[in-house]
């Protein structure tokens, strides 16, 4: 435990200076080739991971949980349904205690509120798996993936191509911050928030980055080294399934879309991906997709983080 009570978290990508990021990236590197050779790696022995779970998951639970396991320490599944939190305990009550009987958390919930509120009194790290305003550890992932695949961040283009959501505003954040190039094309009425553009902007002005939006998503993906998408109705919008699906069609990512980019680009895709709508599978199946590599590395780059975050 942080005897200062005033530890590093991890909420947003304004929480780690591009140093740090490159550290990190640099350790997920050394962790994920001792993975693939088998070598025992317990920094993290003895140390204990809660997991606390607002939305359903399968890749964040399954890559803390394994990731938390490989360093050698434990984690715990929190549903708060079936805990006081689902029962109106105080977030700030909720963050005082469990950060007692924890090394770090992550919290995977809807509002990005709550996780501020809980690290604002929590003892210990605290980790955004996931919020709707934004999804850093899928961008930390995501940003390590292009980094592994083309050698480099600064100066690459990025082309986020779907709706303006929590990945889009990571991968604004993140790839701005590092020096890229990030185009977002969305429908209009599913844009980032202005705030969102306004600090990406700030990042881009000290990295040598940009960000940029449009509607036009041939626009957004012309000369680009990256192609990403995600489904166009994320959980908790099932409400308007039926309005997106009229609406997003233009913003599929096929081999017409991915033919405008660079002929080396590579495309992502945050999953799980509803196959036949942003993307078809000709694309997800196909050559210069990392769709898998990106999934696996949400475990390497996480498993960096928390390494880092602990000391």
């Amino acid at each position: 435990m942080n005897p200062a009570h005033n530890p590093r978290h991890f909420l947003q990508f304004k929480d780690l200076s591009r140093d740090e990021l490159a550290y990190v990236f640099e350790r997920t590197r050394i962790i994920k080739t001792r993975f693939k050779k088998y070598q025992p790696h317990h920094p993290l022995t003895d140390r204990s991971l809660a997991m606390i779970f607002e939305k359903s998951s399968t890749r964040t639970r399954l890559s803390f949980e394994a990731g938390m396991q490989q360093l050698g320490g434990s984690a715990i599944y929190l549903n708060t349904r079936d805990t006081q939190l689902g029962r109106g305990e105080p977030v700030e009550d909720a963050a005082e205690v469990i950060s007692r009987m924890v090394d770090i958390v992550m919290i995977r919930t809807f509002e990005q509120d709550i996780i501020e509120r809980f690290a604002r009194h929590s003892r210990v790290p605290v980790i955004n798996g996931l919020s709707d305003f934004s999804h850093p550890c899928q961008g930390l992932a995501d940003l390590f993936t292009i980094w592994e695949k083309l050698g480099r961040l600064e100066g690459l283009r990025l082309a986020f191509v779907g709706d303006g959501n929590n990945v889009a505003t990571s991968l604004a954040f993140g790839g701005t911050k590092l020096g890229m190039h990030v185009a977002v094309g969305t429908p209009a009425g599913y844009e980032l928030k202005e705030e969102v553009v306004a600090r990406a902007r700030a990042f881009a002005a000290e990295s040598g980055g940009s960000i940029s939006t449009t509607h036009d998503p041939f626009a957004a993906v012309a000369d680009a080294d990256v192609i990403y998408t995600d489904v166009w109705t994320s959980m908790g919008q099932e409400a308007e399934k039926a309005q997106r699906l009229a609406v997003f069609p233009p913003y599929q990512v096929n081999s017409r879309l991915l033919a405008a980019a660079k002929p080396t680009a590579i495309v992502m895709h945050c999953l799980p991906a509803h196959r036949g709508e942003e993307i078809t599978d000709e694309v997800a199946d196909g050559p210069q997709s990392v769709l898998f590599d990106q999934a696996e590395n949400r475990m390497h780059a996480q498993k960096a983080l928390l390494a880092d975050l602990l000391g």
